[in-house]
């Protein structure tokens, strides 16, 4: 019954922007930790971001720490992550997880997944 949804994605110049949503529904959603995470072509999926269900706390990694923002609106169900300074390597499908409590960084503690969406970035 709970639904996570990505959007956004697409294909972009190195240095360009992208904001990927996730709505989720069928969740007490204000009650849930929510982040991003990645997985390149061939690669092992990686943590992005997270945000805790207030706002208060905030997660990056360090890879994109001062391009990306995480951000929450839990009146509509909705999470954000703004990328900016996009580099070839952020080429990955990025993935929306809620998790009720835990390290925000490690994928084990989220219960519930998107099925992502392709965030391409040319040279």
């Amino acid at each position: 019954q709970v639904q996570l949804v990505e959007s956004g994605g697409g294909l972009v110049q190195a240095g360009g922007s992208l904001r990927l949503s996730c709505a989720a529904s069928g969740l007490t959603f204000s009650a849930y930790i929510m982040g991003w995470f990645r997985q390149p072509p061939g690669k092992e999926r990686e943590f992005v971001a997270a945000i805790t269900s207030s706002g208060r706390y905030i997660h990056y990694a360090d890879s994109v720490k001062g391009r990306f923002t995480i951000s929450r609106d839990n009146a509509k169900n909705t999470v954000y992550l703004q990328m900016n300074s996009l580099k070839p390597e952020d080429t990955a499908v990025y993935y929306c997880a809620a998790g009720p409590r835990g390290t925000p960084s490690s994928s084990n503690m989220y219960d519930y997944w998107g099925q992502g969406t392709q965030v391409t970035v040319s040279p």
